[in-house]
């Protein structure tokens, strides 16, 4: 395909994710079996067109002055991918297939555009307008550099399973694509992102170390959360939001698969790869649960960590899933708190007492995260918010990246701060027999 049939396919796309509210992946993917004469560059260029569109679409609408499919990936490729207004417009107006010749008055848009400055708090930072209140309250005055960071491509973080794999030899193994150590992380890999309409970050699965199970991908913040639960050998652990385990499998690790690590989720179909990862991983000690709740009974009582990786907005992950944040929705945000509530207290019948319960999500919210962990405290006087700062510094120093805190005792990562994405951490203790 010549650049002008790209740019009117990412413009038909788009279309189908906004008008039709379709997530990304599916539109690209029946615009892909619909035109099987794309090539894959052709897919790449269009894919980046349109996922890039949706990191920055509150403010590309401003600096056109038009929301429609066509301005906004107009815009895109004037403001962020630096192409010269007349020689796009003459590019287009000479090709054979392609959108419509651009209109003087588009182009003049195109050459001047809005000035950022001038527009509102929760357009220059990307972020829904009905959210901004939200990301205000949580972040004050940083709030619009918290927002533009979660708008910046993500790279591709690897967790090295130690019980197979060495991050020293695995930098050497998979050099060419370019893998460096992660800042924080002591298991972790890291490939940056790529800028430009035809990078994508590899395929790590089809490769040797993957399939061997040496490595996993899974987000550096992630690994860090899984790290701060400082699992020990012998422990008896619920992970009860274990979804495809990613967390399940790196605690695995850290113990040495030598400890006893119940994995659930209310969702089977969640869970079900879990399954192929910990036989890949050689994690032989994981007990998998599928529900019921009924089929946790035994463990009642009984476990020393209970970790509830809990369903939330995902607004932490916007990096690697644009489109979600334009999909969200309030019944959504108020759903979720109904759930973390629920999990919450269900999650502490679990602990024997002086057992520890940590809460976490991949929300950057303080109503998924502080604003369900006080309600809970007050609920359940039996348990204890300790600092999760000091174990931070313990197992990752004093001198680099650190999360925020509201409280001085949990934690949130955000890509501004830590350079992952955006998640939510805090333990509570819960009292021992008198």
């Amino acid at each position: 395909m010549q650049q002008a049939g790209r740019i009117q396919a990412a413009i038909d796309v788009l279309g189908d994710v906004i008008r039709q509210h379709t997530p990304v992946n599916m539109a690209l993917r029946d615009w892909g079996k619909a035109n099987r004469f794309a090539g894959s560059k052709d897919r790449t260029a269009i894919g980046n067109y349109v996922h890039d569109v949706l990191r920055y679409k509150s403010s590309l609408a401003w600096q056109m002055d038009e929301d429609t499919p066509r301005a906004l990936i107009l815009g895109l490729l004037v403001h962020h991918y630096e192409e010269e207004p007349e020689t796009l417009s003459e590019m287009i107006k000479t090709a054979k297939y392609g959108p419509k010749p651009i209109t003087a008055d588009e182009l003049s848009r195109l050459k001047k555009g809005l000035p950022l400055k001038d527009a509102p708090l929760w357009v220059q930072a990307n972020v829904p307008e009905w959210l901004w209140p939200a990301f205000e309250n949580n972040f004050g005055d940083n709030a619009v550099s918290e927002g533009q960071a979660l708008c910046a491509r993500a790279g591709l973080d690897l967790r090295v399973n130690t019980l197979k794999g060495n991050r020293k030899t695995l930098v050497k193994t998979l050099e060419s694509f370019g893998v460096m150590p992660t800042p924080l992380s002591p298991v972790g890999l890291r490939v940056l992102p790529q800028t430009g309409a035809l990078s994508r970050l590899p395929n790590i699965q089809i490769e040797p170390c993957y399939q061997m199970g040496e490595v996993d991908i899974q987000d550096e913040g992630s690994q860090l959360l899984s790290l701060l639960v400082n699992a020990k050998l012998g422990e008896k652990i619920l992970d009860l939001c274990a979804g495809g385990g990613g967390k399940t499998l790196a605690l695995a690790a850290d113990t040495h698969d030598k400890a006893d690590i119940y994995a659930f989720d209310i969702d089977k179909r969640r869970l079900a790869p879990l399954y192929q990862r910990a036989k890949r991983a050689g994690a032989d000690s994981l007990h998998i649960i599928n529900p019921p709740y009924k089929n946790l009974t035994d463990l009642k009582g009984k476990m020393d960590k209970v970790v509830i990786d809990a369903p939330c907005t995902g607004v932490g992950t916007w990096r690697r899933k644009p489109d979600t944040k334009w999909r969200l929705k309030l019944e959504t945000l108020e759903t979720r708190l109904n759930e973390q509530e629920k999990i919450l207290d269900n999650a502490a019948s679990y602990l024997r007492p002086g057992g520890l319960l940590f809460y976490m999500t991949c929300s950057v919210l303080a109503e998924e995260n502080e604003g369900r962990i006080y309600p809970f405290l007050e609920n359940h006087p039996e348990f204890t918010l300790l600092s999760a700062g000091e174990v931070w510094e313990e197992r990752f120093g004093v001198n680099g990246p650190k999360p925020w805190s509201e409280d001085g005792c949990s934690l949130t990562l955000t890509p501004a701060l830590t350079g992952t994405d955006g998640f939510f951490f805090a333990v509570m203790e819960k009292a021992a027999h008198k």
